[in-house]
């Protein structure tokens, strides 16, 4: 799976029923690769939805405003590049207070397996 994704990418992926989006909130590449996401609670019927609810990203449910997973975790679920729209302070705060924090968490687990989506 290419790993070409920044800062402010929407990701999709598939589910059982349906679609959900990820977002790209960072990615460290220090001595292991972290990602940083953020996870949201809508699920779309097609990627064409998908693609249209991103145009208003403010309207979207987060379920996660913040996870750090291992290049491992993250590669374990495919996802696909939608498009890319400019993080607001407001989004990027979660990940921020992350770095900020002495006992940050990063997390081996799939976002599916984190999220509690099969």
């Amino acid at each position: 799976m290419p790993q070409d994704f920044g800062s402010g990418d929407f990701l999709i992926f598939q589910l059982e029923a349906g679609f959900a989006l990820l977002r790209v909130l960072a990615r460290d590449d220090g001595e292991a690769c972290i990602w940083h996401l953020a996870a949201y609670s809508d699920f779309f019927p097609d990627v064409a939805a998908a693609e249209t609810a991103t145009a208003t990203p403010e309207k979207l449910d987060v379920s996660a405003p913040h996870l750090a997973l291992t290049d491992r975790a993250f590669s374990c679920t495919q996802v696909a590049k939608l498009c890319n729209v400019a993080l607001t302070d407001a989004e990027k705060r979660p990940f921020d207070e992350w770095r900020n924090d002495p006992d940050r968490t990063v997390h081996e687990r799939s976002i599916r397996l984190l999220l509690g989506l099969r």
